[in-house]
C-alpha cells in the first residue's frame, strides 16, 4: 500500500484552515447536526455527490467526466458554480481531495478520507463509505424528526386552546359575574385569577422570550455556555438519555470511518473532536488525545468520562485488544441507533395520548370553573 503523506496533506488544508479560524472566531465549529462547517453543503447533497461519482466511477468512466456529468445535473446555481470550480481545478491537475479543500466546503474528514483513497487506489470505496455515512445520518434524522412532528403539532395546539380559553374566553364570563356580583366558587376565582396573570404577564413573557433566545443565540458557541446547555440537557428524563445515544452513535460512527480510512488513532481522535460539535465529547476526547500520547490506552482514558456508558468502554476494550476497533465502533453506532429510532417511536406513541388527556382535563376544568357559577345563579333565581 503506498504510504500516505500525512504531514504534506496537513500543510496544504489543515494549516489555511486554522488562519481562517484564528479571524473567524468561532465561526467554524460545526453544528448539532455535524454539518462539518457553517459553510459546508447540506447532507443530502454530499450523499447524492459521493453517490453518483462512485457509481460512475465503479462503470470505469474518468473522475473528470464523472465530475462533469455531476455538476451537469445540478439544478441551483449556486451548487453549479461550486461544483464548476471544484472541476477547473481538478482539469488543470489537482487531485480531486486538493479541489475540495480549496473549496472550503467539506470538512477535514472528507478531505482525508478522498486523499487515502487517492494514494491507496480505493477512491471508490471512499466515495461508497462517504455516501453510506450521510444516507444513514439522514435516514436517522428523519426518523426521530417523523416520531416526534405529531406530538409536538399536538402539544402546540394543545397549548394554543388552553390560551386562547384563558385569554380571551375566561375574561368574557369574568365580567358577567361582576355584573352579577356575589361570591365564586374557588375554582373558578382561580381560573379567573389565571387569566388575569396570563394578561398581565403576555407582553413582558414575550420579551423576555426573545431577549433570552437573542442572547443564547450569541452566547451559544461559549465553552461555558455549552458546557451548562449541554449538562441541563442529559440530565432531562427521557430526552437526556435520547440525546447522549444520538450523538455517541454519530461520534462511534465517524470512528469507524477514520480507522477504516487507516488514518492513524491519534489523528482520527483529533478529526472527531472537530466534527461532533458536543461539548461532553469535544472535551473528554482533547483529555483523551493527551493520555494516549502518554501511553494510556483508549478505552481506560474513556472510562474516567460519564458520558460514554460502560458497556461501550467494555466493546472498546475488546477492539483494541483484537485490533478491531473500526468493527466494534461500527457495532456501538448501529446499536444506538436503534435504540434511538426505538426510544424515539416509544416516546410519540407514549405523548399522544398523555397530551389529549392533559387538554381533555384542562379544558373540562375551566369549562366546569366557568359554568359553576351559572348553576349556582340558577338555583338562586329557582
Amino acid at each position: 500500500m503506498p504510504s500516505i503523506n500525512i504531514k504534506r496533506f496537513e500543510k496544504k488544508v489543515i494549516k489555511p484552515q486554522a488562519k481562517k479560524n484564528d479571524s473567524d472566531g468561532l465561526r467554524s465549529l460545526l453544528n448539532r447536526e455535524i454539518s462539518f462547517g457553517g459553510n459546508g453543503l447540506p447532507d443530502k447533497k454530499k450523499e447524492a455527490l459521493y453517490l453518483e461519482l462512485s457509481s460512475l466511477l465503479e462503470a470505469g468512466i474518468d473522475l473528470k467526466s464523472s465530475f462533469e456529468l455531476v455538476t451537469a445535473d445540478q439544478e441551483k446555481e449556486k451548487d453549479r458554480r461550486l461544483f464548476e470550480t471544484i472541476q477547473k481545478d481538478v482539469l488543470s491537475g489537482a487531485t480531486f481531495s486538493d479541489a475540495l479543500s480549496r473549496s472550503n466546503r467539506f470538512s477535514l474528514y472528507e478531505i482525508y478520507s478522498l486523499q487515502i483513497g487517492e494514494e491507496t487506489g480505493k477512491l471508490v470505496e471512499v466515495l461508497k463509505d462517504l455516501a453510506r455515512y450521510y444516507q444513514n445520518k439522514i435516514k436517522q434524522r428523519r426518523k426521530v424528526i417523523s416520531a416526534l412532528t405529531y406530538p409536538c403539532i399536538v402539544m402546540a395546539t394543545s397549548f394554543g386552546a388552553i390560551f386562547f380559553m384563558l385569554r380571551f374566553v375566561v375574561p368574557m364570563f369574568g365580567d358577567i359575574f361582576k355584573r352579577f356580583g356575589g361570591e365564586l366558587p374557588w375554582i373558578t376565582r382561580q381560573t379567573i385569577a389565571l387569566s388575569n396573570l396570563m394578561g398581565n404577564i403576555l407582553l413582558p413573557g414575550i420579551l423576555l422570550t426573545v431577549t433570552l433566545a437573542i442572547i443564547g443565540y450569541r452566547i451559544r458557541k461559549e465553552p461555558t455556555f455549552r458546557r451548562i446547555s449541554t449538562a441541563i440537557t442529559l440530565r432531562m428524563p427521557i430526552v437526556g438519555p435520547i440525546v447522549q445515544k444520538i450523538y455517541l452513535a454519530r461520534f462511534c460512527n465517524a470512528m469507524r470511518l477514520l480507522i477504516v480510512a487507516r488514518l492513524p488513532l491519534l489523528r482520527a481522535i483529533a478529526l472527531c473532536r472537530q466534527m461532533i460539535g458536543y461539548y461532553p465529547i469535544e472535551a473528554s476526547l482533547t483529555k483523551v488525545e493527551a493520555d494516549i500520547l502518554n501511553g494510556t490506552p483508549l478505552h481506560t482514558s474513556m472510562q474516567q468520562f460519564n458520558i460514554y456508558p460502560d458497556k461501550m468502554v467494555q466493546l472498546i476494550k475488546v477492539g483494541e485488544e483484537t485490533n478491531q476497533l473500526e468493527f466494534f465502533f461500527g457495532r456501538v453506532a448501529d446499536q444506538y441507533i436503534e435504540e434511538v429510532e426505538y426510544k424515539t417511536s416509544n416516546l410519540s406513541s407514549t405523548m399522544e395520548p398523555l397530551i389529549i388527556v392533559f387538554l381533555g382535563l384542562v379544558v373540562g376544568l375551566i369549562v366546569v370553573s366557568m359554568y359553576l357559577p351559572l348553576f349556582q345563579m340558577s338555583n338562586v333565581f329557582q
